[in-house]
Formats: C-alpha cells, structure tokens, sequence
C-alpha cells in the first residue's frame, strides 16, 4: 500500500478512508461483516461518481472536494439513473455521513466542510401499509404435515418463521444447538449486527421439531436445523421458493392469495399483528422481533389502528358522520409515554 500521509501533515481523504474501514469499523466499532459490507458498496458507488464528476482518481480526491452538492448530486444519480429507493438512498447517505463524522475527529482542519456536508438531510418517504396474513391464511400456508422429507422440512420452516417473526437470515441461520426443547422451550437467533435473541417456542412448534429430529438422526448440535438435499443451511432464494410453493397450494382454499405477493417478511409482519391483536405488549414484540428503536414496532400499532378504523367506517349509518376510532386507555397511555 502506497504511502498516503506524512508525519506532522492533515491525512488524506485517501488514508481516512482507508482508517475508517480497516480501524473504526472494524476494531473500534465491531461492527459485522454485513454492516462493513454495506457501507463498502455506498463508497464504491460514491468514489465511482465522484471519479467521473471531478475527473480524479479516488486517491487524488481531497475532503474538501465533498461538498453539500457533491453530495446531493450523487443521491440524484442514486436515485434517478440507478433507480434506487429512498430507503437505499437514505442508507447510502447515513455511510457517509458515518465517515464525515469520523474523519472531523482525524482532520481537525476540516471542521467546516464536514460540518456543511453533514447539513445534507435524509429524505422523507411515506412508509407502505404494513401487509400481513390473517389466521386461517397462515394456518393453510403452513398446511399439514406431509410424509416425505421436504414436505416435513418446509413445514417446519413455515412453523418457525411464523412462530418466531424471525428473518430469513436468522432462520436458515439456526442450527440444532440453538434450540432447547426440555422445559421451557426457545430457540436462539442470531440477528443483524451480531444481536442474539431467544424466542419461546409453542408446543405445536416443539412438536413439529422432535418429529423432524426423529426423521434425522444423524443431526448434530452443529447441523443446521432446516437442511437442504445436501446438508448444508438452506439460502434465501430455497427459502422463497418453498414459500410461493405453500401459498400456490394454500390459495386453492384461499383465493384471495393468488393475488397477493407473500414474502417471508410478511411472515414476520403477520407475526407481530397476531401478536399485537392478541394483547401481547408492544415492549414484548419489539424484543420477540429483536428491534432496536420502538418506532419500528409503533408501525403495526398504526397498521391496526388504521385497520380498525377502515371497519368502523363501515359500520356507519348513512348520513352520519364518520367518528375517528378512540384507541383503549392502555395504548393512549404507552403512546404518552413515547
């Protein structure tokens, strides 16, 4: 690696870059391989546009030079030439926003730039209508019990994503030493950042998991749970594939389904109002979902209120005013609390 800063001068872009991936991230932060991933393609995407705007190698660009319009032109081209969402575009800004940060702390110089640059806001989005899964929809997808192997994996599969809310990264990723099925049954999943959480596991769930144990011996504490032919941890792409096969089969009871586009994580969002619906406290579900902030959780408060009042609107008599749904005492009472 060539030499990118002398003794006693400000390092460059170049070297602050490279300390904010190889010692922040990495060492201080302990952040995950995802996370250090994620922000890698932001600064491959930037660098890249960066090159071509100012027609500089990444190595000869200066911190000065990312400016508010630098900035703003590059989540334009994120935006309208590469089609990203806000979302995509808003997590590529928090990348850089992360390094300015931290380069202000290495280049005291350059205070007034990163201070301007870090002016430049996330944008707002209006977040989509949580979709979910009324019961007797998840109870057909998940269907019987069938007798050959994949039908008994995939049915526990289905068993696990709804009992658990989990992510599909957190589910393939559990292996047989992460359940407990004496006394009080869980399973553990590893979440994003390196979280771990236990969930409890219904009887019907510990049922469905000693029976598929008892059809594979041969797993060890180490195998994954949820196996493909070959042994190793299903994939994403295994994941969905069996999942638009149950609902293919579940919508010849269910016609609303064939409609509809049921992912994994709606799985999870179905979770979560069952949940919700239920009585479960919204604290509860936040750590069953492992979320970080409570406002991720406060969507499906809002999905269900909007739900409820779309029923009591219904029920109005003609010429009578539509009356706003009043919410019970006791989530007026957690909403006050926020």
């Amino acid at each position: 690696m060539s030499k990118l800063t002398t003794p006693g001068e400000a390092p460059s872009f170049a070297a602050l870059v490279q300390s904010f991936f190889a010692e922040h991230l990495t060492q201080q932060r302990a952040m995950s391989p995802r996370t250090v991933a994620t922000y890698r393609d932001a600064f491959v995407l930037f660098l890249n546009f960066a090159e071509r705007q100012l027609h500089k190698q990444p190595t000869e660009i200066q911190l000065a030079q990312i400016t508010p319009a630098m900035i703003l032109a590059f989540l334009d081209y994120l935006e309208h030439d590469r089609g990203n969402t806000i979302r995509s575009r808003n997590a590529r800004l928090a990348a850089l926003r992360a390094f300015l940060k931290f380069a202000a702390h290495r280049d005291v110089s350059a205070l007034r730039v990163v201070e301007q640059a870090l002016g430049v806001p996330m944008k707002r989005f209006e977040r989509p209508m949580l979709g979910f899964l009324s019961l007797d929809e998840m109870l057909a997808i998940i269907g019987k019990i069938g007798e050959d192997w994949t039908s008994q994996r995939d049915h526990l599969l289905l068993t696990m994503l709804y009992n658990t809310g989990a992510r599909v990264s957190e589910i393939i990723g559990v292996r047989l030493a992460d359940v407990v099925l004496n006394g009080t049954a869980f399973v553990t999943l590893h979440g994003k950042g390196r979280k771990q959480r236990t969930v409890p596991l219904w009887r019907s769930t510990v049922k469905a998991i000693r029976s598929w144990l008892r059809l594979n011996p041969e797993l060890t504490s180490a195998s994954s749970l949820l196996p493909n032919r070959a042994g190793q941890p299903m994939t994403r792409s295994n994941v969905t594939q069996r999942l638009d096969l149950a609902v293919k089969a579940a919508s010849s009871t269910h016609p609303r389904l064939v409609d509809r586009h049921v992912s994994p994580h709606m799985i999870r969002h179905t979770t979560a109002m069952h949940l919700l619906q239920s009585g479960v406290d919204i604290s509860v579900i936040a750590l069953w979902l492992g979320h970080e902030s409570p406002t991720t959780t406060h969507q499906y408060v809002e999905a269900d209120l909007a739900m409820k009042e779309r029923a009591l609107a219904r029920l109005q008599e003609p010429g009578v005013d539509i009356r706003r749904y009043r919410a019970p005492d006791s989530l007026l009472e957690f909403l006050k609390t926020l």
